[in-house]
């Protein structure tokens, strides 16, 4: 499968909590930052999916938390493209906080492919291709 994409980003005020440390689910937006980052510089962006008629919903979300995050903090959301099936794709999250490269999370997202209603679909070969670079 492809290797690690990067997207940067700073912790804003709104992602912390009252302890001054982002939220948990937060972490889940900044996965789909690095994966929307990751499908756009191949080709494969948002519009492009919806002109197609093709959606990649979340079945199935993970993370792992090693450390926190705070505000103003860069982060680096490193995306990769675990496998490809038949009916879905995994894509896996490596989070670190910067500059000293500490990770934040490790964690991963399931996402069936789905046509316009609703229903599975398989992966179109010239996806799958582009997919599995």
């Amino acid at each position: 499968m492809s290797g690690w994409h990067q997207a940067k980003l700073r912790v804003r005020f709104e992602e912390t909590d009252k302890m001054g440390v982002v939220y948990y689910a937060k972490f889940f937006v900044w996965m789909e930052v690095g994966r929307v980052s990751l499908l756009r510089d191949l080709g494969l962006s948002p519009a492009k999916w919806g002109e197609l008629g093709l959606h990649i919903p979340v079945v199935q979300a993970h993370a792992d938390y090693t450390a926190p995050a705070r505000f103003d903090d860069e982060i680096l959301v490193k995306t990769r493209v675990a496998r490809v099936g038949t009916r879905s794709i995994r894509f896996e999250n490596e989070i670190f906080r910067l500059p000293e490269s500490m990770l934040l999370c490790r964690g991963h997202t399931v996402h069936a492919f789905v046509a316009d209603r609703g229903r599975s679909t398989p992966f179109p070969p010239d996806l799958r291709a582009k997919l599995e670079e």
